[in-house]
């Protein structure tokens, strides 16, 4: 057994006890609530702050925050419609994995197994977003919604197919409506992938997707 073996026959058999997670309370955002019953700052019960707020008001501000940290936002009507933006976004492209059943815009196959040159070659991923938050853009994916792990951060270009009624407040409310059990893997994303970390200059698509289009169904 190679030392690599060996520390993972570790891990594998560690008894780790379970902890469940943090009661966190949710939060009213001023930005979102200005002008309902609920001060900024103050807590409320869970699910309370998108219950003041109107899902158009959500929309909006879900697309603006988008549009602040690179992204954008277009809503379509249907099946029909997302299929129409879908095929928009891919058309000049490709290599595109569509993750969502029935848009059918996939060129290229991928699965867990699929070899890191044929990944390299993903130039659109077309991906389901489950939760959408309004305070920050950020949209939950799913592992079950991926064919692999890696597909939404090799691709060049990232769209993301989310629910305009799956759209909360803030954070603290997505959270709690995250599925129990959580997936082994799943994160939030929001805005094509930047980094500033390199003398304080701005580069976009340097760790991910150059571009993020979310369409609102």
């Amino acid at each position: 057994m190679t030392a690599r073996e060996s520390i993972l026959e570790a891990i594998r058999g560690a008894a780790v006890p379970s902890a469940p997670l943090a009661d966190v309370p949710v939060f009213a955002a001023p930005a979102l609530a200005a002008a309902g019953p609920v001060p900024g700052g103050a807590a409320v019960g869970a699910g309370q702050v998108t219950a003041l707020v109107d899902q158009g008001t959500l929309v909006r501000r879900f697309a603006e925050t988008l549009g602040q940290v690179g992204g954008s936002a277009r809503e379509v009507a249907g099946l029909e419609g997302l299929a129409a933006a879908v095929r928009e976004e891919t058309g000049p492209f490709r290599h595109v994995v569509c993750c969502v059943r029935g848009v059918g815009a996939s060129t290229l196959e991928v699965g867990p197994d699929t070899p890191a040159a044929t990944l390299a070659e993903v130039e659109v991923a077309v991906v389901r977003g489950r939760l959408g938050v309004a305070e920050n853009a950020a949209v939950w994916v799913d592992e079950a919604d991926l064919p692999h792990r890696a597909v939404h951060v090799v691709a060049e270009h990232l769209v993301l197919v989310l629910s305009k009624d799956r759209i909360v407040a803030d954070l603290h409310e997505a959270y709690r409506l995250l599925a129990r059990p959580l997936p082994g893997y799943g994160l939030f994303i929001s805005g094509p992938s930047k980094t500033a970390d390199i003398e304080q200059a701005l580069v976009i698509g340097a760790q991910g997707p150059r571009s993020l289009v979310v369409l609102l169904v």
